[in-house]
């Protein structure tokens, strides 16, 4: 007989993809009304598994139950329909259209519907309802494109909850967020749960899975390696089942003699963005910026770089004055800049590992106006092997490559540069704890050659694991400066707060 307190339940999962077993034999069981930690590295099987769950892959073998329903032939369709929604972290919506239209969206009320009338009152009241308990800041009218990244996700789990769904997949839902916009998601969760709604929650970040999850499991290489109760495990034991071996430091910092300076900021500002920021960096330094989400960090990088125009400040590289317009200057200047956006900025994802490498370094390439293409595999696939990066051949495609590869891809990219200074912003986002390690390391081998690193990062265990020294922004101004020796959660939170304080 049936377990009816399982909403959900796999048994001997196999899938297989062209040369990749991308689900061997896994085994999942989901309590009614529980949050359930789903995670692993990159390219452990989570993908595969949640396109299984939504309809979009069918197994090749294993049983799939689900309400006490055995599941022969899922599509999306009849995914919706039972009740199971996922909220991936590229956010499905259409910006253009108002917040009530995208929870209505496929699912609108009319007042005539032969004559398609839209029943627009009763559809903003009941949305309306509906955000007072999710965020009764959210007006219904507003347009999605208009809102942050926070609160878009909670117009998806609205929509979510909208459709009646019971059981809600989160893929990396705080990857994009700041802590606040963090704690508040995790409050929808717990109301969600007393909701009798079940929560299968994937994320990188650890810290979060041991808080908010009632039950944990582990996939590596496509098999199910742990399963427990939350309460049970600790995030040593959650990581050695994820990457099969321990990380003896989570953060691999190396101590590098600090050497000359390398780029010297002076007073840049952009109007209602950035305000007289300044600060140096020197060779063989990490330099962290902490701060939370729209804090001006990125603003800041984008100004360094030429791809927004400041309104003033000086830049200077190895001492010398420069004057940087757009992306090109920068990267002749000796910067690169390894955007958050890895897919959006970072990458041509419809391009091989091969194209993505080169694509800013071509110069380096052309003899008597030809293309010397056997020079450019030969670099390419050497810095594959170097990189550790996964993949099936430097002629596979960027969208093809777990989020961990892609950031080596990028990482690749300006590696092959003549680039002595580099910005990342947000350099292990959405990636899994092993190949978070091997970034830390590659930034660490950049500045035992002399390079100069300035990290941004929403992460501040992670800022103060790698950092030589952390700047604090807060609403666009440096509130505050550490040293290594002088890194505290506290001194940080304060300044991150908008009180700036020094302690150098």
């Amino acid at each position: 007989m049936e377990n009816t307190d399982f909403l959900l339940r796999l048994d001997g999962i196999t899938k297989r993809f062209p040369g990749v077993l991308a689900l061997d034999d896994v085994h999942l069981e989901v309590r009614r009304g529980e949050v359930h930690g789903l995670i692993g590295e990159n390219g452990a099987g989570k993908s595969t598994l949640i396109k299984i769950l939504t309809g979009f892959h069918c197994p090749d073998k294993g049983q799939f139950l689900y309400n006490g329903q055995q599941i022969e032939h899922m599509t999306p369709h009849r995914a919706m329909e039972l009740g199971i929604a996922c909220i991936y972290q590229e956010l499905n919506l259409i910006p253009e259209m108002s917040v009530m239209e995208n929870v209505y969206l496929g699912r609108e009320l009319y007042t005539a519907k032969a004559l398609s009338l839209l029943d627009r009152k009763q559809m903003l009241e009941q949305t309306d309802t509906l955000f007072r308990d999710i965020d009764p800041d959210i007006n219904p009218k507003t347009k999605v494109g208009l809102l942050g990244i926070g609160q878009q996700q909670m117009v998806e789990i609205a929509r979510a909850v909208h459709a009646g769904a019971r059981l809600i997949i989160m893929d990396e839902p705080t990857a994009s967020l700041g802590k606040n916009e963090s704690e508040k998601l995790f409050q929808i969760i717990a109301r969600l749960k007393k909701n009798n709604v079940t929560v299968i929650f994937i994320s990188h970040r650890l810290e979060e899975v041991k808080r908010i999850c009632d039950s944990i499991t582990v996939l590596r290489d496509g098999k199910v390696v742990g399963s427990s109760i939350s309460v049970k495990v600790t995030i040593d034991d959650i990581i050695k089942l994820m990457v099969g071996r321990d990380i003896k430091q989570k953060y691999p910092k190396i101590t590098v003699p600090v050497g000359d300076e390398m780029l010297s900021v002076e007073g840049l500002s952009r109007s209602g963005v950035l305000h007289d920021i300044s600060f140096r960096v020197h060779a063989g330094e990490i330099l962290g910026f902490s701060g939370l989400v729209g804090a001006g960090r990125t603003e800041m990088a984008r100004a360094i770089t030429g791809a927004d125009r400041a309104d003033s400040g000086t830049i200077l590289i190895h001492g010398k004055k420069v004057h940087i317009r757009n992306p090109r200057d920068s990267i002749r200047s000796g910067i690169a800049f390894l955007t958050e956006d890895r897919k959006g900025q970072g990458l041509v994802l419809i391009q091989s590992i091969e194209f993505n490498v080169t694509l800013p370094n071509l110069h380096r390439y052309v003899k008597t106006g030809f293309l010397r293409l056997k020079n450019m595999s030969s670099d390419v696939t050497k810095l594959v092997k170097d990189l550790n990066l996964h993949s099936t051949g430097i002629k596979a495609l960027a969208r093809q490559l777990s989020g961990g590869n892609q950031q080596k891809v990028v990482i690749a990219k300006w590696l092959l540069s003549e680039a002595d200074i580099f910005i990342f912003d947000e350099p292990t986002r959405g990636i899994d704890v092993g190949a978070k390690v091997e970034v830390y390391n590659l930034i660490n081998q950049l500045v035992s050659k002399g390079a100069a690193v300035i990290m941004i990062s929403s992460e501040m265990d992670e800022c103060m694991g790698m950092s030589d020294r952390i700047l604090v922004m807060h609403e666009g101004r440096i509130t505050g400066e550490f040293s290594r020796n002088a890194f505290s959660q506290e001194k940080i939170m304060y300044a991150t707060s908008g009180i700036k304080e020094s302690a150098v």
